[in-house]
């Protein structure tokens, strides 16, 4: 049997194979050659492994790989994607390791490659006649766009775990609960024309400030409405992102387009939130009937929260150190917790260098993170 990579060099190896999710076609990459890397790695240690194809995706693949049988047991999974960079604000090369002031320089080494190297060393000398229960690793896909690797996963039913750990970066501290998540385009179809003579046009732009202080105003109402002191944005949140409307000083504007996003608390449904917006915008809809529209530009994300009291939250945050919290970010939790398990988010490096030119992962994570991740197998497994 070939001798399997120590820490750094399966860091190294998992960050040189680009896996990039993106909205943007020529940004977006398929994640095949990390998903093999991975399952030679596992097989080689005994798991037995299953690639699957995501549907309707551009050459993604989810991977499954199990160690041991029966029922139960832990799920240990993570994303194999990451976001794209910009190599000008990078000090080194973002897809090769730089070991340096005890910190793992390279994009995705907190968020969230770094991960499987750690489980790799969790998992070298488990063998499966030793597991009471079995030991679950899923690398999912393109959860930096859709999620669409994990919402497959969830349909699936493949199994059924007692607990699940998903190691986004956290700095190791027991994330219990965090915000949905959805984005949408509202879209004004007025009437171009010569700006001299506007009683002959219809302005898309002026219809849209009219939207615009509609929902500033349901903002106000979300604030004042609802409330979670869990978070420490305590309300559901309306972001008005990015505008484009119109094409030259002296024309009406014709089209106009607004996008925002929503981040609900745990309990508010999609629909929920839906209406909230549609009810918004009605008394203008009506005014301007047939130019306002609002379409879904991804598909939405729910909220998540781990019922609580458990024995799974209090061990973590026994093992981690730390009281669980809640975060305003989504994750793949609420899919993973359609398997009827128990699940949390826990894993190493910050948030605060997800997505950052100059992304990092501290030795100060190291013998942590390990730990933790020996004692939930011990735990859950042996």
């Amino acid at each position: 049997m070939r001798q399997l990579p120590n820490f750094s060099e399966s860091l190294k190896q998992l960050i040189a194979s680009p896996s990039i999710s993106s909205t943007q076609a020529s940004w977006d990459q398929g994640n095949l050659d990390i998903i093999q890397l991975l399952a030679t790695w596992f097989e080689q240690i005994g798991f037995a492994v299953d690639i699957q194809k995501v549907p309707e995706t551009r050459n993604k693949y989810n991977l499954l790989a199990k160690l041991g049988s029966g029922e139960g047991g832990l799920l240990l999974a993570g994303h194999s994607d990451t976001v794209p960079f910009d190599e000008n604000r990078w000090q080194s090369d973002p897809l090769k390791v730089v070991d340096k002031d005890d910190k793992f320089y390279g994009l995705g080494t907190c968020d969230m490659k770094g991960f499987f190297a750690f489980i790799l060393q969790a998992c070298k000398k488990l063998n499966a006649t030793q597991l009471k229960k079995p030991l679950y690793i899923l690398a999912t896909a393109d959860e930096e766009t859709t999620m669409a690797g994990a919402r497959f996963f969830a349909q699936q039913q493949l199994m059924k775990p007692d607990v699940a750990i998903i190691g986004e970066p956290t700095n190791l501290v027991p994330v219990v609960m965090h915000k949905g998540h959805m984005s949408h385009r509202i879209t004004i179809q007025g009437q171009s024309g010569h700006s001299s003579k506007p009683s002959l046009g219809v302005n898309a732009i002026e219809i849209m400030y009219l939207v615009i202080g509609e929902l500033i105003a349901l903002k106000e109402k979300l604030i004042n409405n609802y409330n979670n002191q869990a978070f420490d944005v305590t309300a559901p949140t309306l972001n008005l992102g990015a505008i484009k409307g119109g094409d030259n000083a002296n024309r009406i504007c014709g089209h106009c387009e607004l996008d925002l996003d929503m981040r609900s608390l745990p309990g508010m449904t999609d629909a929920e939130l839906i209406n909230l917006l549609a009810d918004a915008l009605k008394p203008l809809a009506e005014k301007y009937p047939n130019r306002i529209s609002f379409n879904e530009l991804h598909p939405s994300s729910p909220s998540f929260e781990q019922k609580q009291p458990s024995d799974f939250v209090s061990l973590a945050e026994e093992i981690s150190g730390h009281q669980c919290c809640a975060v305003n970010y989504a994750t793949e939790a609420p899919y993973i917790q359609q398997l009827g398990c128990q699940t949390i988010v826990l894993g190493p490096g910050s948030i605060n260098q997800a997505h950052q030119p100059n992304e990092f992962l501290a030795y100060s994570e190291i013998d942590k993170t390990n730990l933790i991740l020996a004692e939930m197998i011990n735990k859950y497994c042996l």
